[in-house]
């Protein structure tokens, strides 16, 4: 995202790159079967409801989302499918990456730094515990947990993913199905 703002002369004008990191944690999966391999679980009733409205609520802060990066456990992909259609994105240009599944906080970091330039806001879907511990270490702000199809999300002044981990990253949002301030006009 390239934000620009005037100064004091007003034939200069300071130039901010900025990229957006919006963590999502899958939606609420199924325990129905212990005969399913974890990796294999479905998104449950809960899941399957909750993914949408999330979707929604993210499209309506405004962001133009560039990419969507997921673990590719179908629990994690069947979240970014459904984000990708909420925010009229193709399915087909999720990217999976078989690292995010159980990833921790250095490997999501790896993760990030690695994003393509040219997408400026990123959706990345994984799971707990990394996605909340990493959460933890990109601003002052603290979570005591990402819930299941919880949303994060964090700016920094940067115009390439490599330099985001060192960078100083502003805060935007953190959202979940069950905030009684989540549906607020």
């Amino acid at each position: 995202m390239l934000v620009i703002k005037n100064v004091s002369c007003p034939f200069f004008t300071e130039i901010h790159y900025m990229k957006t990191l919006i963590l999502v944690r899958h939606a609420k999966s199924s325990w129905d079967s212990f005969d399913i391999q974890d990796f294999d679980r479905p998104l449950n009733d809960r899941g399957k409801k909750d993914a949408p409205d999330m979707a929604e609520r993210l499209k309506e802060k405004g962001l133009k989302i560039d990419a969507l990066v997921s673990s590719p456990a179908r629990r994690a992909k069947k979240t970014a499918k459904v984000f990708a259609e909420g925010l009229k994105k193709e399915k087909d240009d999720i990217v999976f990456i078989d690292r995010l599944y159980g990833a921790d906080v250095p490997t999501l970091g790896d993760v990030v730094s690695k994003l393509e330039d040219k997408a400026d806001v990123v959706a990345l879907f994984a799971h707990n515990p990394g996605l909340t511990e990493y959460a933890n270490t990109l601003t002052g702000v603290r979570i005591d947990n990402m819930p299941t199809c919880a949303l994060f999300a964090v700016q920094a002044p940067v115009n390439k993913w490599s330099q985001f981990a060192n960078a100083e990253k502003s805060f935007l949002f953190f959202d979940y199905p069950k905030n009684p301030l989540g549906h607020l006009d």
